[in-house]
C-alpha cells in the first residue's frame, strides 16, 4: 500500500456531466493531468459524504457556472490500472442551450460536433460513452489498462460486449492466447 493520501489501486469516485445540444457536445480541453490537451466532459471527484448526483451538479456549477441544467444519469465507467489511475465514474448527460462557452478553471470549453469526436484527442473510452448517451442506452463500462495506460479490455457489461476497437481487440485476444 502506498503511503500517500490515497492507497494505490483503490478506486476514486467521480461524477462527469456530458453537456449536449443537438449534434454538439460542450467539452473541456484539459490543462491538468490526466489527459492534458484531451477533450473530456466536465466533472471531478466526489467530496466526502457526497452522492454522485450532488457531485455532478456541484462540478457543473464550479466548472461552467450552469446551475439550472436538467441532468440525467447515463451509466457508469469503471477504470482499472496497475498505476494510480483507478476510477469509478458516474456519467450524467445534460441537455443545454447552445451558449457561448463559459470560462472554466480546468481548461477551455469548446463545442464539438458529434461527427468530429472520433478525430479529436479524447480518452480511449469516451467515444463509446458518447455513442451510448446519444442513443439513450444505459451502460456499465469496465475498462482495464496496462502499466503504460494502454486500454487492454473494454467491456459493456449490460450487453456483455467488447467495446475495444477491432485492432485493439485482435491484439488483446492474441496476447490472451499466449
Amino acid at each position: 500500500m502506498q503511503t500517500g493520501a490515497f492507497p494505490l489501486g483503490f478506486k476514486r469516485a467521480a461524477a462527469m456531466v456530458v453537456l449536449h445540444h443537438g449534434d454538439y457536445f460542450l467539452l473541456l480541453k484539459r490543462r491538468k493531468p490526466p489527459y492534458v490537451g484531451h477533450y473530456l466532459p466536465v466533472g471531478g471527484k466526489l467530496e466526502p459524504h457526497e452522492d454522485p448526483y450532488s457531485a455532478a451538479r456541484r462540478e457543473l456549477l464550479e466548472e461552467t457556472g450552469i446551475a439550472d441544467a436538467r441532468i440525467r444519469y447515463g451509466g457508469v465507467l469503471i477504470e482499472t490500472s496497475p498505476t494510480d489511475y483507478n476510477w469509478q465514474s458516474s456519467i450524467y448527460i445534460a441537455e443545454i442551450d447552445f451558449v457561448e462557452p463559459p470560462h472554466c478553471p480546468e481548461g477551455e470549453l469548446e463545442w464539438i460536433a458529434f461527427d468530429r469526436l472520433p478525430h479529436i484527442p479524447t480518452p480511449p473510452t469516451d467515444w463509446m460513452v458518447y455513442q451510448y448517451l446519444v442513443a439513450g442506452k444505459p451502460f456499465a463500462f469496465n475498462a482495464v489498462y496496462d502499466e503504460k495506460m494502454q486500454l487492454c479490455s473494454f467491456i459493456e457489461e449490460i450487453e456483455g460486449i467488447s467495446c475495444l476497437p477491432d485492432s485493439l481487440a485482435a491484439v488483446a485476444g492474441a496476447e490472451g492466447n499466449r
